[in-house]
């Protein structure tokens, strides 16, 4: 069978097998699914020119997986993933694009906990471009890299503390974790927070799933009944 391919376009495998972790219980559908790591990516990708440089290189990881059925494109800014559409057929999710989108059915206003400053502007223009501005409660960063990212417990307690202003002061009642690698936080930031967090990685193999399985596109294709 083919299979979903989850692509995490930096080169930390530690960020990748996160992200294995995390999407490991939606295997339970029946659809194999593989991660891969960019190895030409940066450590971990906090700019846009960072992000624009993993395009090319992730378009072509993306073409020798011969066996997908699917891809998910794994950095929250979702980089390649109008690039990866024109290559393709196959459904392609980003995580950013399918963790607003899941946001939107659970509450009114989202915020989004962004791991540093400099990637809030990208944010901002995706979700201009989305259309769902006017959702957006707010967009605050850690100010945390993405390696300081594993150590657990100085992340948690920036995560609810941003979370908590992001309920308090800016009126979200519905949270995204800005980052792939943030997984294992959902369950004690939904915890200390009281409010819905979705893993856009979780959200992305989600959709990318039902996708595949009901043979929805970008692109039209002929089935064998057709």
């Amino acid at each position: 069978m083919n299979a979903l391919v989850v692509i995490n376009p930096n080169s930390s495998q530690t960020v990748t097998d996160g992200i294995d972790r995390a999407i490991d219980p939606l295997r339970s559908f029946g659809i194999p699914i593989r991660c891969l790591t960019l190895a030409e990516g940066p450590p971990g990708i906090e700019s846009q020119q960072q992000a624009d440089l993993t395009i090319a290189p992730m378009l072509k990881l993306a073409a020798a997986q011969n066996d997908a059925a699917g891809y998910v494109i794994a950095c929250f800014g979702d980089p390649g993933l109008h690039a990866l559409r024109d290559q393709t057929s196959l459904p392609v999710v980003g995580i950013q694009e399918a963790s607003v989108m899941t946001a939107l059915t659970l509450g009114h206003k989202f915020g989004v906990i962004a791991i540093l400053p400099a990637s809030i502007p990208r944010h901002l223009r995706a979700f201009g471009a989305m259309g769902v501005s006017g959702r957006l409660a707010g967009d605050r960063a850690l100010g945390l890299s993405v390696a300081d990212l594993a150590e657990d417990g100085k992340s948690l307690n920036a995560m609810i503390a941003t979370g908590k202003r992001l309920r308090d002061e800016d009126g979200a009642d519905v949270l995204i974790m800005g980052c792939a690698g943030m997984a294992r936080f959902r369950d004690p930031l939904q915890d200390a927070t009281g409010l819905p967090v979705v893993d856009p990685a979780q959200a992305a193999v989600s959709m990318a799933v039902g996708q595949i399985r009901l043979n929805l596109s970008h692109e039209v294709r002929r089935t064998d009944h057709a």
